[in-house]
């Protein structure tokens, strides 16, 4: 090898030297920025933690204030009360009616899986709602309250959506605990 090839030879790896040496600094400057990032990101979360422990380990709820003995309760309170049984206005309630509490009525949801249980194929919200009231006449959801408490089974995973241009209908998940005793 002659001495011109060894010293063109000899610079080329300089300058390879040199570049990758340039290229390294540069990523270590931006590997420094990621990781001050992420150590900024963990802070605020670690902090974010430490607010959410304290408020779920000291929050209790708070005492709701007293109702009057001589004054009716609001006729909303009075309902729910009635309707949530083990609460001291529902054994109140059924104290002064001077017989025991009724019996809880079934949740919306429940009964919309088990209307949804009798078919085997797709149903309309204005249908399963039509048939809802049919069945119980003193329940009378609005057609909102039945497709939010419809979406919110499907969030859950008992009900399946389906689409058909416009119209939205809903079936029974076949994963959905409900779904092997209806069928």
């Amino acid at each position: 090898m002659t001495s011109q090839s060894a010293d063109t030879l000899r610079s080329r790896y300089v300058a390879q030297a040199a570049s990758d040496l340039e290229e390294n600094r540069r990523r270590q400057q931006d590997l420094t920025e990621k990781l001050r990032s992420l150590q900024q990101e963990e802070a605020l979360l670690i902090d974010i933690m430490t607010l959410a422990e304290h408020y779920q380990d000291g929050a209790e709820p708070s005492p709701l204030p007293e109702q009057p003995q001589d004054e009716p309760a609001p006729a909303r309170r009075q309902r729910r009360a009635k309707s949530v049984p083990g609460t001291a206005a529902s054994s109140a309630a059924a104290a002064k009616s001077g017989g025991t509490a009724k019996a809880p009525r079934p949740l919306l949801g429940d009964i919309l899986l088990e209307l949804l249980a009798g078919y085997g194929e797709p149903r309309l919200a204005k249908d399963l709602r039509d048939e809802l009231m049919a069945r119980h006449p003193a329940r009378e959801p609005t057609p909102q309250v039945v497709r939010n408490t419809l979406e919110s089974l499907v969030a859950k995973g008992q009900v399946r959506r389906h689409k058909e241009e416009r119209s939205v209908m809903y079936t029974l998940d076949g994963g959905a605990p409900g779904a092997a005793a209806a069928g």
